[in-house]
């Protein structure tokens, strides 16, 4: 299920009303508001990947009685990656993996591994590069379909499921993603583990705000994130909800026919 929210009536509104303020005669420190409130709008729409605000993103699914769930984790394969795998199994838990392309070709085996366990890849670009907000759609494009050439080579599939660097959307990534044909993903339950080093409280964050149809957003790049899915996983089995892979949890296409 496609999931957005809208800034544009909350555009419309504001700058119309600042414009009416302008004509009638008032300060043209309206007409200043105006341009403030669009340069917010169009900042919070960048860096909120649950707006949709350049281009359709997918956040969270259904809250159904079956209490689905989607973990994902970002920028692996990675050493830590082996763990995270042995955990799910041990679990009986599917994962979604946005992999960065350079670390598939760093580790083809563990690529090959997430697959055969039965979880599904995404791609993270094959860079992830640290100004990849400011690239232009050219540089996007390439970017997305050199990491899709990667798992291509390594997997033998091409994905369908796109999550970009640092959950930036712009147009440049809109255009890029139209021309490639990915569906944006995003999460709606995020755990923030590159920035919480406490492993305690990672995990209450997750599970404080857990949903049926979340997507949580992990990253298989530390031991904190290894030591919070080791706890998680029991207390997810325990409140009855399944973790299945987000093409499951979305009903979409995981990779290309």
């Amino acid at each position: 299920m496609l999931k957005h929210v809208t800034l544009l009536p909350v555009y419309i509104a504001a700058n119309g009303l600042a414009l009416l303020a302008v004509f009638a005669g008032e300060s043209y420190g309206w007409l200043l508001l105006s341009v403030l409130i669009t340069l917010t709008i169009i900042t919070i729409g960048s860096f909120d990947i649950r707006l949709g605000y350049f281009t359709d993103t997918y956040f969270k699914g259904k809250e159904s009685q079956n209490k689905l769930i989607a973990l994902s984790f970002d920028d692996g394969p990675s050493s830590y990656t082996p763990e995270i795998l042995l955990l799910l199994e041990k679990f009986n838990a599917r994962a979604t993996f946005f992999c960065i392309g350079k670390q598939v070709h760093k580790y083809p085996q563990l690529s090959k591994e997430i697959i055969r366990q039965g979880h599904t890849i995404g791609n993270h670009t094959f860079s992830h590069l640290p100004h990849f907000g400011f690239m232009n759609a050219r540089q996007v494009e390439q970017e997305l379909r050199d990491c899709d050439r990667a798992l291509l080579e390594v997997i033998g599939q091409r994905p369908c499921l796109f999550r970009p660097p640092y959950g930036v959307t712009n147009p440049s990534i809109a255009r890029a993603v139209k021309a490639t044909k990915h569906h944006v993903i995003g999460w709606s339950n995020r755990s923030l583990d590159t920035v919480i080093t406490q492993d305690a409280k990672i995990y209450k964050r997750v599970v404080k705000k857990l949903r049926a149809g979340d997507i949580v957003l992990f990253h298989d790049t530390s031991v904190h994130t290894v030591e919070v899915v080791k706890r998680l996983l029991p207390t997810l089995k325990e409140r009855g909800y399944t973790c299945v892979t987000i093409d499951k949890l979305l009903n979409l296409k995981a990779y290309e026919d």
